[in-house]
């Protein structure tokens, strides 16, 4: 390929990226603008991405006129942050488990990890919810964190991390007096930081969107996640656009710091676990 041709492809592939950039940015945007409008403005079907009349009245409604705004998004992370930690802990364990340790049932332990991964999730909602029922669990933390506490496509993700990790590292450290645990824990865990990075940006995004877990288990309008909250702004007759999407604006902004934080590592994780 010639030096002009393979110029004119980058170009147009920086063309493509910036289109669907641009489409994908779009929504957003429109969204925010929309968090600063009143309602009036939202319904009458202009199309502006400047308001009118800009209002900071949708933020202070939502946080001051409805009183459980500020406890659903304490119940979001709350759940969000719980199966986080034991997403890390519990996925990390399995996967090197897997990878190291050669105990009778391994492979078929793999392939049932692997299937379960075929399996949509909504097909679970139903026998999850009569478990948590009948452990009188329903409207409570439990209900929300316990079914999210451990992912067979993250436990696969570690797995294949700690294949590909140096076992010279390992053989050091139980010449140095490291158990299984003190070597995972202390040399193994703190290495798979690109992996953990990443998993912990797919769960914590995760565990806050989720929406059909929370609606099935929680009844309770004190115990709702910020989802569930959300779609109490949307009546039968009339929705509250401006609240929506005032709300929608802070609901972005954990997602937005943890990736900020986890950036750096994020693509690292994802190339190294996933190429092995």
């Amino acid at each position: 390929m010639t030096t002009s041709s393979s110029k004119t492809v980058k170009v147009l592939l920086y063309a493509i990226l910036f289109a669907y950039a641009c489409i994908t940015l779009i929504p957003f945007l429109w969204a925010l603008s929309s968090s600063f409008k009143t309602l009036g403005e939202i319904v009458s079907g202009s199309i502006n991405f400047i308001p009118k009349n800009f209002t900071l009245q949708n933020y202070y409604d939502i946080f001051v006129k409805e009183p459980l705004f500020g406890r659903w998004m304490l119940n979001s992370a709350l759940v969000a942050v719980i199966a986080t930690v034991c997403n890390i802990l519990f996925n990390s364990m399995a996967g090197y488990s897997l990878a190291r340790i050669d105990f009778f049932g391994n492979k078929l332990m793999f392939v049932l990890i692997l299937a379960v991964q075929m399996i949509p999730a909504q097909l679970t909602i139903v026998p999850a919810y009569l478990i948590m029922k009948n452990l009188n669990l329903l409207n409570t933390y439990s209900s929300l964190t316990l079914p999210m506490m451990a992912n067979a496509t993250f436990i696969f993700m570690m797995r294949q991390f700690f294949v590909s990790f140096p076992k010279e590292l390992e053989e050091a450290a139980q010449l140095d007096g490291l158990s299984r645990f003190g070597i995972f824990f202390r040399i193994a865990l703190p290495l798979a930081l690109p992996a953990l990075a990443a998993q912990t940006i797919f769960v914590f995004m995760g565990a806050w969107n989720e929406f059909l877990k929370p609606l099935m288990f929680i009844s309770d309008a004190k115990m709702f996640t910020l989802t569930l909250g959300l779609n109490t702004f949307k009546g039968q007759y009339i929705s509250n656009w401006n609240y929506i999407m005032a709300a929608s604006m802070v609901f972005t902004l954990p997602a937005l710091l943890i990736y900020a934080v986890f950036n750096r590592f994020f693509i690292k994780g994802v190339t190294f676990t996933g190429g092995k």
